[in-house]
């Protein structure tokens, strides 16, 4: 599995075959770094790793932050795509992307998990954050698949995505792999029924929410015994 394809951020077209091995070398260097040395991760260290000069890699990538964006976005866009591109229905379409997100991360999750963003994943997504976004289009087939397999109404959908973001975060799954001896099929069926639940509970209460909250309004929104 290649999970560095030819799409990402920066605008790549007019771009000699040169430029586009270099940026690819300077994505995949980011990676071995930052798994294997993060604290070495500079932008020279990159370049020097890539083979390519500073002023190279400071051509393609103004910031680290910029190349760390770059990297983290070309990894989601490959399961992007297998979700995209998978056949399946209901919960094993779930199952599926699951096991390919926690195959993944068994390669580039320590890497991933040095980069993580300081801000929420519905924050970044109302703002149309570009990694936030092509987590959403990730796991929306996905979820509301599963809504529908369980019975749960889609306009849970955004606050699912949000559970779905929290349980399959890179580091905790990272912790399971190395602590707890599971398989990533184990640990990717495990995940999806533990969602399953989530989803589950979190629709029930969100209804017991709206009945709670509708019933407060019609108490205040009614006359007091004096008529006021």
């Amino acid at each position: 599995m290649d999970p560095l394809p030819d799409v990402g951020l920066i605008d790549k077209s007019g771009l000699r075959r040169d430029a586009l091995r270099n940026i690819g070398q300077l994505l995949r260097a980011t990676g071995d770094l930052l798994r294997s040395n993060p604290s070495e991760a500079s932008m020279q260290n990159i370049a020097e790793k890539a083979n390519v000069s500073p002023a190279t890699a400071y051509r393609y990538f103004p910031t680290l932050q910029h190349l760390h964006t770059e990297f983290l976005y070309s990894i989601l866009v490959a399961v992007r795509d297998f979700s995209f591109g998978s056949q399946a229905r209901g919960t094993q379409l779930f199952e599926a992307v699951c096991l390919n997100w926690v195959e993944t991360l068994e390669m580039y999750g320590p890497a991933l998990t040095q980069i993580r963003s300081t801000q929420g994943f519905l924050e970044r997504l109302d703002v149309d954050d570009s990694v936030a976004t092509v987590i959403r289009d990730t796991w929306e087939r996905p979820v509301r698949e599963v809504l529908r397999e369980l019975g749960i109404s889609e306009k849970h959908t955004r606050h699912c995505l949000f559970l779905s973001n929290t349980l399959l975060d890179s580091r905790e799954i990272g912790d399971l792999l190395q602590t707890e001896g599971l398989t990533r099929k184990q640990l990717a069926f495990l995940l999806s029924e533990a969602f399953y639940g989530a989803a589950r509970g979190w629709s029930q209460a969100a209804a017991q929410i709206f009945v709670n909250v509708e019933h407060e309004k019609v108490f205040l929104d009614s006359p007091t015994p004096d008529g006021t």
